[in-house]
């Protein structure tokens, strides 16, 4: 049996989506040791490979077989735009992509105006300004504290994810617009889902069953 390779973004997410494993008996003792330099992580006995990466590579070592499974986040995927099966909302990490900016900054959007937009995710706020609002804007990739940018007017507006908004009030910007919700999503390899079909789909339905119980907790 050939190992199935999971690509986990690093951090929180990593470990929230390890506990969803673990509940449907996918486990790996060895990445419970935090402190642990080991790159790749192993299950001899069920056949599963791990390993961490940054969450931007993820997609990237989906795409070309170097992983044949992927967990990252939905802003991650849109922003990378790999050619990967996306078969599973995680219902974890759950957030939003949205415009923001201070309150005075609505009127440019109402408006239609040519504005500037700084932003981490430049091709997801092409495609909302572009094809979804149908506004011209200048698009100004950042990679810091983006919430910097119209507070010193490098730009009217931002296109970033928030949680639960403090750090924008703290500044004196709110959420303008919303561009789309985001949450952890489990993506698989073209090839490896023909070719590991019946082991992948069953970790998927499990999944599913999981997350179905979760909601149901939950409401």
């Amino acid at each position: 049996m050939r190992y199935l390779t999971f690509a986990l973004a690093k951090g929180r997410l990593a470990y929230k989506t390890l506990e969803m494993f673990e509940r449907i008996g996918i486990t790996c003792e060895e990445m419970k040791d935090r402190d642990s330099r080991k790159l790749i992580f192993v299950n001899e006995e069920l056949g599963y490979r791990f390993f961490l990466a940054k969450a931007n590579d993820v997609p990237t070592y989906v795409e070309y077989g170097a992983a044949d499974i992927g967990i990252a986040g939905k802003d991650t995927l849109l922003e990378e735009g790999r050619n990967l099966y996306e078969v599973l909302d995680l219902g974890i990490g759950r957030c939003r992509m949205c415009v923001c900016g201070p309150a005075s900054a609505r009127e440019y959007l109402q408006h239609h105006e040519m504005i500037r937009v700084a932003t981490k995710y430049p091709r997801i706020a092409k495609d909302y300004f572009f094809n979804k609002k149908h506004q011209t804007v200048e698009i100004i990739k950042l990679n810091g504290s983006i919430e910097l940018a119209p507070i010193v007017g490098l730009s009217e507006v931002i296109v970033d994810i928030v949680e639960t908004g403090s750090t924008l009030r703290e500044n004196g910007l709110t959420v303008l617009e919303e561009v789309c919700p985001l949450s952890a999503r489990m993506v698989v390899n073209q090839v490896s889902l023909k070719r590991e079909n019946e082991r992948i789909t069953r970790m998927i339905r499990q999944l599913k069953i999981l997350i179905q119980q979760q909601q149901e907790v939950n409401q």
